[in-house]
C-alpha cells in the first residue's frame, strides 16, 4: 500500500472505530448474542404494542444456570418496581432473620395476686406479629385466667415499643390511609381473618329486609373502638350494587355509602384502622371479658416495667410460613413489618430507616448496587423507589445458592394455580399450556405501573430469571396483558 492510500484510509478507520462502540451498544439493547427467532418476536412485540406508546419498559432475561444475560431492553434504566420490591425485602429477611424467626406476643403483670384479684396492671406486649386473630387473644386470656387472675384491680396496658411510633412509610399517599394495603405499622396489631391483613377490620354489608331500608352489616372482628355511620340503602332486585367507605383521618369513624339490591350477596369492605395498637388492646379486653375476667381500670399504653412477671404468651407462625400470605397475596403490611424487624434485630431500632439501611448493606452481596437504586420502603407502595430490571434478574440468580432459596421460591405466586395460597395474584393469569404452573413470579401494581419478576421453566428445558417493569402506562391493567404475552414468548420459544 502506498503512502497516499495510507493517508486516505487512516481517517476512515479512525471514524469507523469511533462509531463502532455506539453501534454495538445499540445492538446490545435487545440481544447480547446473534438474534434468534424468539428475540425477533419479542423485539417486534415491544416495538408495536400500542399500550407501550409513551411508556417506559425495562425487560431483562437471564439463564439461571450461569447468570448469563439472554435479553435486555432498557434494562439498566431505574424504574418503579411496585410490589416487586417485596422480592428484595423477603429475601433479606430470610437471610438475616432466618426461616424459623417468630414474633412473640406476651402478657405481663405487676403487683400481686390475692384471692384471684390482681392488685396491679396487666400488660400486652407485641413484637410485630401481623397474624394475631381474635381467637389468639382469647387463648391469651385463658392463660391469664389459668394463672389465677379473675379480677384486675388496675389497668390493661399496651406496649408496642418494639418498633418506633412512625406508622406510615414516607411516601404512602394520604388517600390510601384507610385501605387495607395502606394499614398502619405497629408492633402490636391484629388481623380480621387468615389473609392476615393486619390493622384492618371487615365490614360485611348485606341488604335490608325491604327496598328503601338501610342495609345491615357485620363487623369482623367486633371492636368497641370503631364507630360506623351506615348510609347504604337497599334497592329493588336487579338494582346496582355499589358500596364504598371512608374513614375520617385521625379517627375510627367509618362512613359506609352506596346501594345494595334485595337478595344480593354481601359486599365485604376491608378498612384500615387508626391506631392498630388500641385495636389489639380492645380485642384483648373483650377476650378477658369473654373468660369472665373483670377489668376495673382503663386501657392505656406504656412500657412493661422491669419488675413485671410474664403470665401468658403466644408465638406466631415462623417466617417460612408467614411469607406465603405475604408474597402470594402481596401483603404490604407484612413487608413493612419485616423491614422494621430487620432494623430492630440488626440496628436495635425498629424503624423504616434502620430497616432500609440493613437492606442497603446486604443487597450488594446479591448484585444490587444501592448507589444505583432508590429504596424508600419494604413493600413497594412508594412511587419513588427505583430499581432496574437487570438488577432484579441478577439478584434472582445470585440468591439460588442460599439454603433458604426453596422456601423463597415456594412463596412466589404460581401461574394458573386456582388455590389462593398457591396461585396468589397469578391464579387467574398465564393459564396457557406453556405457562400453566411453570411460572413463579411476583406481581406489582401502582397507578401507571405494572411489574412482574420471577422464574420460568421453559418448554426447552431452561429455567430463566426475568423482570418486566412497565412504567408510565395510561392503563396499568393493560400492563398485565403485556407481561403475560412476553412471558408466553419466553416459555414457548426458548
Amino acid at each position: 500500500m502506498n503512502r497516499i492510500s495510507q493517508l486516505i484510509l487512516l481517517p476512515i478507520c479512525i471514524i469507523f472505530m469511533l462509531f463502532l462502540p455506539y453501534s454495538m451498544k445499540e445492538e446490545q439493547l435487545t440481544a447480547l448474542d446473534d438474534p434468534t427467532e424468539w428475540i425477533t418476536k419479542l423485539d417486534e412485540f415491544i416495538r408495536t404494542a400500542p399500550d407501550l406508546d409513551g411508556a417506559i419498559s425495562g425487560i431483562s432475561v437471564r439463564d439461571t444456570s450461569d447468570t448469563s444475560l439472554l435479553y435486555e431492553h432498557q434494562a439498566d434504566i431505574r424504574l418503579t418496581p411496585a410490589s416487586n420490591m417485596k422480592l428484595l425485602t423477603s429475601a433479606i429477611a430470610l437471610d438475616i432473620l432466618g426461616e424459623t424467626h417468630t414474633f412473640p406476643t406476651d402478657v405481663w403483670m405487676d403487683g400481686s395476686i390475692q384471692k384471684k384479684t390482681l392488685h396491679g396492671h396487666l400488660y400486652l406486649r407485641g413484637t410485630g406479629d401481623p397474624t394475631l386473630l381474635e381467637e389468639d387473644f382469647v387463648a391469651l386470656a385463658k392463660q391469664v385466667k389459668k394463672s389465677g387472675i379473675h379480677t384486675i384491680h388496675g389497668h390493661l396496658i399496651a406496649d408496642d415499643t418494639w418498633f418506633d411510633d412512625t406508622r406510615y412509610s414516607v411516601d404512602l399517599p394520604w388517600s390510601d390511609e384507610d385501605q387495607y394495603y395502606g394499614a398502619q405499622i405497629s408492633a402490636l396489631t391484629a388481623s380480621p381473618n387468615r389473609d392476615y391483613d393486619a390493622g384492618t377490620i371487615i365490614l360485611d354489608v348485606k341488604p335490608g329486609k325491604k327496598a328503601g331500608a338501610k342495609a345491615v352489616y357485620d363487623m369482623i372482628p367486633k371492636t368497641n373502638i370503631v364507630h360506623v355511620i351506615n348510609q347504604v340503602k337497599t334497592v329493588p332486585e336487579g338494582g346496582k350494587k355499589d358500596i364504598s367507605f371512608k374513614r375520617s383521618h385521625g379517627t375510627n369513624e367509618i362512613t359506609l355509602h352506596g346501594t345494595i339490591p334485595l337478595k344480593a350477596n354481601s359486599s365485604k369492605q376491608w378498612v384500615a384502622l387508626w391506631d392498630p395498637t388500641t385495636y389489639a388492646l380492645d380485642l384483648m379486653k373483650r377476650a378477658l371479658k369473654s373468660e369472665g375476667i373483670k377489668l376495673k381500670g382503663h386501657m392505656k399504653t406504656q412500657h412493661v416495667p422491669k419488675r413485671a412477671k410474664k403470665v401468658a404468651s403466644h408465638t406466631s407462625m415462623p417466617l417460612s410460613e408467614l411469607l406465603m400470605p405475604m408474597m402470594k397475596l402481596s401483603n404490604n403490611t407484612h413487608a413493612e413489618i419485616l423491614l422494621k424487624e430487620l432494623g430492630k434485630q440488626v440496628k436495635n431500632k425498629g424503624s423504616f430507616k434502620s430497616g432500609l439501611d440493613v437492606l442497603k448493606e446486604r443487597l450488594p452481596a446479591y448484585g444490587v448496587d444501592p448507589s444505583q437504586t432508590v429504596l424508600r420502603d419494604g413493600s413497594g407502595i412508594s412511587p419513588i423507589s427505583l430499581v432496574s430490571a437487570n438488577e432484579f434478574t441478577l439478584f434472582l440468580t445470585k440468591i439460588q445458592k442460599e439454603q433458604w432459596f426453596k422456601t423463597y421460591v415456594n412463596a412466589l405466586p404460581l401461574a394458573g394455580a386456582s388455590d389462593r395460597m398457591v396461585g396468589g395474584t397469578l391464579r387467574n393469569r398465564l393459564k396457557g399450556s406453556a405457562t400453566l404452573e411453570k411460572v413463579r413470579a411476583k406481581t406489582g401494581s401502582l397507578s401507571t405501573v405494572s411489574t412482574l419478576s420471577g422464574f420460568i421453566e421453559t418448554q426447552g428445558g431452561k429455567t430463566l430469571a426475568f423482570s418486566i417493569l412497565l412504567n408510565h402506562l395510561v392503563d396499568d391493567e393493560k400492563g398485565k396483558e403485556i407481561e403475560d404475552h412476553i412471558v408466553s414468548i419466553l416459555a414457548e420459544d426458548i
